[in-house]
């Protein structure tokens, strides 16, 4: 059976701010408090992001994530998100996806 596409939200997500230098968050559990096999990632300006360990980093040859736009990644194994801004600061916001 093929999945509808829609999501499902149940639990925050976590939000912060971009800027010059990449930092990185850890990727935020669904309400079971298990690591999601999805994520949406949000932001109001461009933004630059890399998944990975505890050690990723996002450069400018990152994903490139558009100014009110979002896009579902597939966690996979990685446990955190690492962001930089693009032409300026802005509020990126990561939410996990319940599971099916």
């Amino acid at each position: 059976m093929k999945r509808p596409d829609v999501i499902t939200i149940a639990q925050d997500g976590t939000t912060v701010t971009t800027g010059a230098a990449s930092a990185r968050v850890p990727i935020p559990n669904d309400q079971s408090g298990n690591r999601p096999l999805y994520i949406r990632v949000a932001a109001t300006a461009d933004s630059r992001i890399q998944m990975g360990g505890s050690a990723v980093n996002a450069t400018a040859n990152s994903m490139l994530v558009q100014p009110a736009d979002s896009v579902i990644l597939a966690v996979a194994g990685h446990t955190h998100l690492a962001y930089i801004q693009g032409s300026a600061a802005a509020t990126l916001n990561v939410t996990p996806l319940e599971d099916f």
